[in-house]
């Protein structure tokens, strides 16, 4: 697996996920993992600047079980290649909350219902400066 991987970083109800980063220049979509393993992903979020059939368009969905569920497509794209965002990510047991650099937000069911994730995964045309817990 490519990218960056946090293992064991514990991630709660009621915490906040800050994570800033750059699109490549030439990005075409990256890739932000939220969940318990890679075989257990909560929330899969995938910006798309050019990439599997969208345009500018962020993707979510979740992964459990040995396969992709629903795709979740909202809100607008305010991603820019070459320019830093910053993602806020909060979560209850019925939903995940995800506010974007432009204020906007993603609401993307909390499939699984956990508590509490302990896994991230950030891959693609992205370099990703920070995350933070609070």
């Amino acid at each position: 697996m490519s990218g960056v991987v946090v293992k064991n970083m514990s991630f709660k109800l009621g915490q906040t996920l800050t994570i800033t980063g750059i699109p490549n220049s030439e990005a075409t979509h990256f890739v932000i993992n939220v969940g318990n393993s890679e075989d257990d992903l909560a929330l899969h979020m995938n910006p798309r600047f050019d990439a599997h059939g969208d345009t500018r368009a962020v993707v979510c969905n979740s992964y459990h079980g040995g396969k992709w569920c629903e795709e979740h497509r909202e809100g607008g794209f305010p991603f820019n290649q070459g320019e830093e965002f910053k993602i806020n990510i909060t979560f209850t047991k019925e939903q995940f909350l995800v506010s974007l650099p432009d204020g906007s937000e993603i609401h993307f069911p909390n499939r699984q219902g956990d508590e509490k994730y302990k896994y991230m995964h950030f891959e693609g045309d992205v370099r990703i400066k920070g995350v933070e817990i609070k």
